[in-house]
């Protein structure tokens, strides 16, 4: 506080005046410096300067738990304040143990909350009646709201929210979140490293697919550390926005299924045809049949990308994984990716580096999150643009990663590109696509038990790296598991999520 900080300053200076008096007092009486000797106006102005620096280290050094502990009280108390609450988890406070002195502040503010004494006064204006009305009009609203304590059981939820009541009489929640970035993930977080939170879901279903009253909800959550209701969730119901793009996506499925077989048909024969004409044709039939296998190819891609989210979003995406090389699987669409670069004139540069470690991974599957990383870097990179695409071990995971330097993203735009049908109004205004490839990418290499992840810049170009684990490091889970992607991961609230977030 400023007067406890004036008054502190202030007391420094006159101690500090004190004790050169006293120096400058001995020094005269015990040498023959005189009141008008340089040197003992230096040796004391020295002890004066010293001095008082030390004391003002020696003060805020002291003064810092202090400061702490009122900026915890202060939150606590619902003051206004511009200083954030110090965070328990903060190792430094883990040294010095004064980490369970700002816990215990914290969960004694959440238990005081249900132990204030209530006065006549306050019986009166607050009526059993009032309370009522409120659960009756939260019932009533199309919202759902859920209050979870510490322990994370449900304590509130009104009727809009999809819960329902186990065998034990518990309440469990009804929503099937996607990948790592789960509720309990979160909250696992928010407990490690955050006093106070907010997080944002979207589209996230109650129900698999083709299930009876399956609804949509935008999610957010709110965590305060240490207070009683720990975990507020506001649910948004979205099923009327969501619900058409996902009817339409089963009608796409189909529809892809069925023209998956002639596809590869046409495909067949336009490699007969272009081997059996070779001799024939002239450099620009040639340059029209590459354009031509680069389309089928494409096409051929997004039929497979529409099938893998249909599986994905039903839980299907189960797949086995084998001792690999990053190298051997871009060689299955080595092909298909430098005539996709040279027809729309891009340079397309591969560094893998010999000694790179094996991975864990399904062929297939990988080959087609590097087709779709490429793909996407060949549409948003400029005319003659460069993209490079390279990996390397990093810990227990071998990265590889795709970089062009072409329109970029800005931030806004970067947070929502692993959602399903997600595509920014500029790309949907200049680029084809569908808005699937990143969230199926995302999907496969989660399934793996890797990440991926984006950089990007706006103006300057994008850069994505996929993470798969090092074939060594999971050997024995897999083994265990008949090479089975469900030895990486446990099943939680019904579905598999991510067993271990390897990086964090």
């Amino acid at each position: 506080m400023p007067h406890l900080r004036r008054g502190a300053v202030l007391r420094i200076i006159l101690s500090q005046l004190v004790i050169c008096i006293g120096v400058a007092t001995t020094l005269t009486l015990a040498t023959s410096l005189g009141d008008d000797s340089i040197v003992l106006w230096l040796v004391t102005i020295g002890v004066f300067v010293l001095g008082t620096v030390a004391n003002f280290i020696l003060v805020i050094y002291m003064a810092h738990p202090t400061k702490d502990l009122l900026a915890a009280v202060i939150h606590v108390a619902g003051e206004p304040t511009n200083t954030t609450p110090p965070n328990p988890n903060d190792p430094r406070y883990a040294k010095s143990g004064f980490s369970q002195a700002l816990q215990t502040i914290y969960e004694l503010a959440g238990s005081e909350d249900d132990k204030k004494p209530v006065t006549d006064v306050e019986k009166t204006n607050q009526p059993v009646v009032a309370d009522n009305l409120i659960k009756s009009a939260l019932d009533n609203t199309t919202c759902g709201f859920v209050v979870m304590n510490h322990d994370r059981s449900i304590s509130y939820s009104n009727k809009s929210a999809p819960v329902h009541t186990d065998q034990g009489g518990k309440q469990v929640l009804d929503l099937l979140f996607n990948g790592v970035d789960t509720l309990d993930a979160w909250l696992d977080e928010c407990e490690q490293n955050s006093v106070h939170a907010e997080h944002i879901w979207t589209r996230v279903p109650n129900r698999l697919p083709d299930a009876e009253d399956r609804r949509f909800f935008d999610v957010m959550a709110s965590y305060d550390k240490g207070v009683t209701n720990e975990t507020v969730l506001t649910l948004v119901d979205r099923t009327s926005t969501y619900d058409v793009s996902e009817q339409d996506l089963d009608f796409i499925a189909f529809a892809a299924h069925e023209l998956r077989g002639p596809i590869t048909v046409i495909r067949g024969y336009l490699d007969v045809l272009d081997d059996e004409l070779k001799d024939v044709l002239k450099e620009d039939q040639h340059e029209l049949f590459r354009r031509l296998v680069v389309s089928a190819n494409r096409l051929s891609g997004y039929i497979n990308n529409i099938l893998n989210t249909s599986r994905y979003d039903r839980r299907h995406l189960k797949v086995h994984l084998a001792e690999d090389t990053v190298a051997g699987i871009y060689e299955t669409i080595r092909d298909d990716m430098e005539l996709r670069a040279s027809s729309q004139n891009r340079i397309l540069s591969v560094n893998f580096p010999p000694d790179l470690p094996t991975i864990a991974a399904d062929r297939a599957s990988i080959s087609e999150v590097l087709g779709n990383l490429i793909d996407n870097a060949i549409k948003y990179s400029n005319e003659g643009g460069a993209i490079n695409v390279t990996a390397e071990a990093k810990g227990d995971f071998v990265e590889i990663s795709v970089q062009d330097f072409g329109i970029g993203m800005p931030s806004n735009v970067v947070s929502n590109l692993f959602q399903k049908f997600y595509r920014s109004h500029r790309s949907r205004e200049t680029v084809s696509g569908t808005g699937i490839g990143l969230y199926i990418s995302k999907a496969i290499v989660e399934s793996h038990g890797g990440t991926i992840s984006v950089r990007s810049e706006e103006g300057k170009g994008s850069t994505f790296t996929a993470a798969l684990p090092i074939y060594s490091t999971v050997a024995a889970k897999l083994q265990s598991g008949d090479n089975s992607n469900e030895a990486l991961i446990e099943h939680g609230n019904g579905w598999i999520k991510n067993h271990s977030m390897y990086r964090g």
